[in-house]
């Protein structure tokens, strides 16, 4: 069974004496509420590592003050469960005040990717990302962290510090893990009813004609992102919070569309919140005009 440890001190103290032993240690951050897309960054995680940390902890700064920090699902025999099915070692699992000083007030910011897209909607909410992010690498000192590019804003972000502040590891990404209908996992799901995830399955309906869209040779922005709200209106029961088209790499607006875009989505089905995304290549000029004729 996976070690359950609650404090920094014994947290350094175990890991220090596997990292004296030459192990590779991998870490999997996580706000808990488990499901098969945070088995698969586990497993992933295992496969490269000789020890695998899980972190479980609810952060409450990158919550904003009419969000959902109070609710947020919390079920940790269920994720200890999970995290010993996929191989997981060591489940770090500290309190709010094991995790930040009384009266903190260093912080850790990125300027640039964080600006648009869930950070132009959420404000400090990377702030609290980052800084939570950047304490458990210090803790734990990994070798490689996995995150899911359903969160892909967070994904690239949390890259860039890496790269930016020259912390030792490497982050990769992990692929988005769907339901057979085509939802991506989520934790915030478990608030969803019924009709609520029936209404919510338009959003990768969207995502999936927008990409057939620019498969298929469309270069307009314009012209995508009004295919994509239809289809997330269609059928009623979701709220637009936004629609972007962005490069891959720099999230900066795709203004024609070229190279490798990202089609990001976040709509309300009721008071919950979901976010989706897919990559999408655009194909040469000489492919799309084929296309096209």
């Amino acid at each position: 069974m996976a070690e359950v440890i609650r404090t920094k001190q014994e947290l350094r103290q175990r890991l220090g004496e596997a990292r004296r032993a030459g192990k590779r240690i991998g870490l999997v951050p996580t706000m808990g509420a488990l499901h098969a897309g945070h088995r698969q960054l586990i497993e992933a995680c295992v496969a490269d590592s000789d020890l695998t940390v899980v972190s479980i902890f609810v952060n409450p700064t990158q919550f904003g003050a009419d969000e959902d920090f109070d609710r947020y699902p919390r079920q940790l025999e269920a994720d200890e469960g999970l995290i010993d099915e996929a191989g997981g070692d060591i489940i770090f699992v500290p309190a709010a005040e094991e995790m930040y000083a009384e009266g903190q007030t260093a912080w850790v910011e990125e300027e640039r990717l964080a600006e648009g897209l869930c950070g132009a909607r959420r404000p400090g909410h990377f702030r609290g990302v980052l800084t939570v992010c950047a304490k458990l690498f210090n803790i734990v000192e990994p070798a490689v962290a996995y995150f899911g590019k359903k969160d892909y804003q967070q994904f690239r972000v949390i890259e860039r510090m890496v790269r930016d502040l020259d912390f030792p590891l490497e982050i990769r990404g992990v692929e988005t893990v769907r339901e057979s209908d085509g939802l991506a996992l989520s934790s915030r799901n478990e608030y969803l009813t019924p009709e609520q995830r029936q209404h919510a399955l338009g959003i990768s309906r969207a995502l999936k004609q927008g990409r057939m869209l620019i498969q298929d040779g469309e270069r307009s922005t314009r012209v995508v992102v009004d295919v994509v709200r239809s289809e997330l209106l269609r059928e009623g029961g979701l709220r637009i919070d936004y629609i972007e088209l962005v490069d891959a790499e720099t999230l900066e607006p795709a203004f024609p569309l070229s190279g490798r875009v990202l089609i990001a989505v976040a709509a309300f089905a009721d008071k919950t919140r979901l976010i989706d995304n897919v990559e999408v290549e655009c194909p040469p000029e000489s492919d799309a005009d084929a296309s096209a004729g």
